[in-house]
């Protein structure tokens, strides 16, 4: 693992992502290492070109006494949008408990979001701002599957312990179901394992990008060669996310659960 320490003149960057306005990005890299990870693309502008992702990462260090929560006030801030904010250095060097605790006081609405157990951790922080939600990323249950696509992030079931005991103490919470591997991924199994925790739900499909459809497409002929064709079938025809969509819209609303789909084909907008 490459570790190296690179001063940023600000963590909290302005977002293009819908509803949300600022994203904090405490890390350059992250240590999880998913295959499918769209923020691979990060390399290119960070000085990684030639290096294998989830094999590096850049600890960021700037002046915490710059940031000025009233700032942020009516705004929607979220921790993170290309790395994890509790990847599993963050138990070393606390950029993301360094930033929340400088955010306290906020009005803003602060969403949490991340594949690792770590994050009860800052369980005392959560509870001191007026509007947040801790929600994890989770795309299957399946502990064998999870440790190939995603090698170094928490076990599913370890995630949903740390979620379970951060809802207990009141801290609103939701589950990302992401990103859906379309007929591998038992969105309906990982729904009914966490509705006792919370029932906001949110989706998001499998996006093949020029940098992550190889291997994407070794690991299913490997794990599940019946399925090579339906997988070259759905990255030629995006369309056919929409059908998977509409199964999930009825089964959270014959469950009345808060369902939010969040599929994009490339880009933040959907097919319809």
């Amino acid at each position: 693992m490459i570790v190296r320490k690179v001063n940023a003149k600000s963590i909290i960057t302005k977002s293009n992502i819908p509803g949300i306005d600022f994203v904090i990005n405490p890390y350059i890299g992250c240590q999880h290492a998913c295959i499918y990870c769209y923020a691979e693309f990060m390399k290119r502008f960070t000085g990684h070109v030639g290096d294998s992702w989830g094999e590096f990462l850049d600890v960021k260090h700037c002046n915490w006494d710059k940031i000025r929560p009233e700032k942020y006030n009516g705004k929607t801030l979220l921790f993170s949008s290309v790395t994890d904010p509790y990847t599993p250095l963050e138990v070393k060097y606390e950029n993301t408990r360094s930033v929340l605790e400088k955010l306290i006081g906020t009005k803003a609405s602060v969403q949490i979001l991340t594949k690792s157990d770590l994050v009860v951790r800052d369980l005392d922080l959560f509870k001191q701002f007026d509007d947040i939600q801790v929600g994890i990323s989770i795309n299957s249950l399946n502990e064998e599957f999870v440790r190939v696509i995603e090698p170094r992030a928490s076990k599913p079931l370890d995630r949903l312990k740390s979620l379970r005991t951060i809802s207990k103490e009141g801290v609103p919470t939701y589950v990302f179901v992401s990103p859906i591997f379309p007929k591998i991924s038992d969105w309906q199994s990982i729904i009914d394992a966490a509705l006792p925790i919370t029932d906001d739900f949110r989706f998001e499909n499998l996006n093949f990008r020029r940098h992550n459809v190889s291997r994407i497409m070794d690991l299913v002929a490997s794990k599940h060669p019946e399925l090579s064709e339906f997988f070259t079938q759905i990255m030629r025809h995006p369309s056919m996310w929409d059908e998977i969509e509409e199964d999930i819209e009825a089964y959270c609303s014959l469950r009345k659960i808060r369902c939010k789909i969040e599929f994009h084909h490339g880009g933040f907008s959907k097919t319809k």
